[in-house]
C-alpha cells in the first residue's frame, strides 16, 4: 500500500536533493581546478582524438592497420606543426633583424606623442625608446676587453660592489635554466602520449564509459555520445574554416596595404584566433607595430586596423553565429560566460578549450534529467515556448510583446495548427493557475480579454487558411456550445471560426444563457452537429452533464465532445460518459474539424465487387 509523503517530508526531501546537488557542484569545481595539470593535457588529447579520428577511419578503410593508422595520422600531424611553427619561428627573427632599419622612425613615432616626461605615459614612452635603442644599437667590444696596447676612450667607471649569493650547484643552474623549456615539452608528451593511446582504444574507451553508465542506459548513453561527438567534430571543422578564411582575408588585405611578410601575419593570425576573444587583438598588434615602424605617416597603420576590425566584427557576428549556432548548439551568452569560467579554472587552455567542453556540459544536461538546468542555461533553444511566452507576458499584462511574439510565430502556419500549438495551451496553463487560485481577479480578465480579442482579430479576415471552402451538404448547422467558463468559450468561439472558414453554417453560444435556452433554440433537425467545447483541468464533467441534457432531450442529434489537449486514452474517456456517450471525442481543433466533417458528410462504404 502506498502511503504518501506529508508536506515536511516532502520540503525536508526536496532541501536535502538540493543541497546534495550544490556539493557535487561544488566538488566537480575543485576537482576541476586541483587537477587541472593532468586533465588539461586530457582535455587537450580528447579534443585532438576527435579532431584526427577521421583521418584515423580513412586510413583504415584503405586496409591499413590501425597501429599504422594512428601512428602515421600522429607523426604527420607533428611533422605540420612542427613545420609551421619552424616557418614562423624563422621569419619572426628575420622581422627582429629588420628592426635597427626602423630605429629613427620608432623615435619619431615617440616624438609624434609630444608626452610629458613625467607621468607614467611619458615613462612608458622612454621605456619603449630605450628598448629600441638597445635592440638597434650595434655590438661594440668591451674596454675591459680592449687589446693590449689600446686604451680604452673613457676611463672606466668603479663599479659597484654587491653581495652576491654562492651558487646553489650545477644541477640546481640547469634545472632552473631547463624547467621554463622542458615544462611544455613535457605537456605536449603527455597529450601526444594521451592522443596515440585514445586513438588505439577508442571502442574500448567507448565501451567501458557505456558499462560505467549501466546497461540499461545504453540507449541513452549512445545518443549522448554520438550527439558530443558531432558537435564537437562539426564545431573543430568550422572553426578551422574560419580560422583559415580570417588569416587568408587578413593576409591578402596587408600584401595590398604593402605591410612587410604579409603570409606570416596571416598564418599567425589564423593560429591565434583559436584562443577565443584575446588571439585576434593579439595578432592584430604585430602587424600594426610592424606598419608604425616601418612607415611615415597614418594612413598604413590606421588602414591594417581597419581591415582586422572589419573582418573580426563580421566572421565574429555574421559567420560564426550563423555556423557555430546551427552546429553547436549553444547560445552566444554562454560561449561568452563559458570561456570566462574555463580561463579562470584552467588559464589560457581552459580558454582555447572552452568551446568543446561546455558542448560536452551541454549534452550532459540534455540527457541526464538531474542535470537539465545546464541544456536550458546553455542550450541555444529557446527556454520558453511560444505559448508559455504568450501566457507569462499575459500574466505581466503586456498585450503589445503577446502580439508580437504570435506575429512571429504566425507565418507559415495555419489558423488551425496556430491554435492548437500556441493559444489554446496558452489557455490550458490559465486554467490550471487560475483553479489553482494563482491568478488574480485583475490578470484573469486581462488575460481572457486579450485572447478573445485576438481571435476576433483573426475572425475579421480569413487569417492564413484562405478562403472558405465549400462543403457538399449546407442544411445542416453546426452549434458550438462552451462546457462550463469563459476559457470553453474562447474555444468554442475558435472552433466556429474555423467551422464557418471551412464552409458549414456555424452558430456559437456565448456563455450567458442557461443550457435550456441554447436547447430550445437548437431545434430537432437530425442532421444538426452539437461541439461541447471543454478546457482542461475541469473539462469531463461539465461536458458529461452538457451531453447527458443533449441526449435526453434531443436523442438523434450528434454530439462531439472537444476535449482540448487531454493526453490519455480516448476509449477510455469515452466510459466516462456511460450510457449518453457522444458520437465523436476529439482532442484538437483539426480532429474536430474532420469528425464534423465526418458526421457531416459520411462516406458510404461500396459493397464489393462480386466475380462471376
Amino acid at each position: 500500500m502506498k502511503h504518501d509523503l506529508p508536506p515536511t517530508r516532502l520540503g525536508a526531501t526536496a532541501k536535502l536533493r538540493g543541497d546534495a546537488s550544490a556539493i557535487v557542484l561544488l566538488g566537480t569545481i575543485a576537482a576541476l581546478y586541483f587537477a587541472r595539470e593532468i586533465l588539461i593535457p586530457l582535455a587537450f588529447a580528447l579534443t585532438l582524438t576527435f579532431l584526427l579520428a577521421p583521418a584515423v577511419g580513412l586510413l583504415q578503410k584503405l586496409h591499413i592497420g590501425r597501429i599504422a593508422s594512428v601512428l602515421t595520422t600522429v607523426l604527420v600531424s607533428v611533422g605540420v606543426i612542427g613545420g609551421i611553427s619552424w616557418i614562423i619561428a624563422t621569419q619572426l627573427v628575420d622581422v627582429a633583424n629588420q628592426f635597427p632599419l626602423y630605429s629613427q622612425n620608432i623615435h619619431a613615432r615617440i616624438e609624434a606623442f609630444h608626452l610629458p616626461p613625467t607621468g607614467q605615459l611619458g615613462r612608458a614612452a622612454k621605456s619603449v625608446e630605450d628598448l629600441v635603442q638597445e635592440l638597434t644599437r650595434p655590438s661594440t667590444p668591451s674596454p675591459a676587453l680592449a687589446p693590449p696596447g689600446r686604451k680604452p676612450n673613457k676611463p672606466i667607471s668603479p663599479v659597484p660592489v654587491e653581495v652576491v649569493q654562492p651558487s646553489a650547484g650545477g644541477w640546481t643552474e640547469l634545472r632552473d635554466l631547463g624547467t621554463p623549456i622542458l615544462a611544455p615539452l613535457g605537456r605536449a608528451g603527455m597529450v601526444l602520449i594521451f592522443t596515440v593511446f585514445m586513438l588505439l582504444k577508442r571502442e574500448d574507451l567507448r565501451n567501458r564509459l557505456l558499462r560505467l553508465a549501466g546497461l540499461g542506459q545504453l540507449n541513452l548513453m549512445t545518443q549522448a555520445l554520438d550527439d558530443a561527438s558531432g558537435r564537437i567534430s562539426r564545431y573543430l571543422l568550422m572553426q578551422f574554416l574560419v580560422n583559415a578564411g580570417f588569416g587568408a582575408v587578413f593576409g591578402i588585405g596587408l600584401y595590398f596595404i604593402g605591410v612587410p611578410y604579409p603570409v606570416l601575419w596571416g598564418v599567425v593570425a589564423g593560429i591565434l584566433r583559436l584562443v577565443p576573444y584575446v588571439g585576434t587583438s593579439v595578432a592584430a598588434m604585430l602587424p600594426i607595430a610592424l606598419s608604425l615602424a616601418a612607415f611615415d605617416g597614418w594612413l598604413r597603420p590606421l588602414l591594417v586596423f581597419l581591415l582586422v576590425a572589419g573582418v573580426e566584427l563580421i566572421v565574429a557576428n555574421v559567420v560564426e553565429p550563423w555556423l557555430y549556432g546551427a552546429h553547436v548548439g549553444i547560445s552566444s551568452l554562454a560561449l561568452l560566460v563559458s570561456a570566462v569560467v574555463w580561463a579562470v579554472l584552467w588559464g589560457p587552455a581552459g580558454l582555447i578549450l572552452s568551446t568543446p567542453l561546455t558542448v560536452c556540459v551541454v549534452v550532459l544536461g540534455r540527457y541526464v534529467p538531474h542535470l537539465s538546468f545546464l541544456h536550458i542555461l546553455l542550450g541555444d533553444e529557446s527556454a520558453l515556448t511560444a505559448d508559455a511566452q504568450i501566457y507569462q507576458r499575459l500574466l505581466a499584462m503586456d498585450q503589445v510583446e503577446a502580439q508580437t511574439i504570435l506575429a512571429k510565430v504566425l507565418p507559415g502556419k495555419s489558423l488551425v495548427e496556430l491554435y492548437d500549438s500556441v493559444l489554446i495551451p496558452a489557455l490550458s496553463m490559465a486554467e490550471q493557475d487560475r483553479h489553482k487560485g494563482a491568478i488574480d481577479a485583475a490578470r484573469e480578465e486581462f488575460l481572457f480579454l486579450s485572447i478573445n480579442e485576438m481571435v476576433v482579430e483573426f475572425s475579421e479576415g480569413l487569417g492564413p487558411d484562405g478562403p472558405a471552402e465549400a462543403v457538399e451538404s449546407s442544411n445542416c448547422r453546426v452549434l458550438c456550445l462552451p462546457a462550463y467558463d469563459r476559457a470553453d468559450e474562447i474555444t468554442a468561439a475558435m472552433l466556429a471560426q474555423i467551422l464557418e472558414q471551412k464552409g458549414f453554417a456555424t452558430m456559437c453560444f456565448p456563455l450567458g444563457p442557461s443550457l435550456n435556452e441554447c436547447l430550445a433554440s437548437i431545434g430537432s433537425d437530425p442532421g444538426d452537429v452539437v461541439c461541447i467545447a471543454a478546457l482542461p483541468p475541469y473539462a469531463f464533467a461539465p461536458a458529461r452533464a452538457m451531453c447527458k441534457q443533449i441526449r435526453e432531450r434531443f436523442p438523434k442529434l450528434k454530439v462531439v465532445v472537444c476535449v482540448w489537449g487531454f493526453g490519455g486514452d480516448t476509449h477510455k474517456a469515452m466510459a466516462r460518459f456511460d450510457r449518453t456517450q457522444p458520437d465523436r471525442l476529439s482532442t484538437s481543433l483539426a480532429e474536430a474539424v474532420e469528425q464534423v466533417q465526418e458526421l457531416v458528410n459520411p462516406v458510404v462504404e461500396s459493397p464489393p465487387l462480386v466475380v462471376a
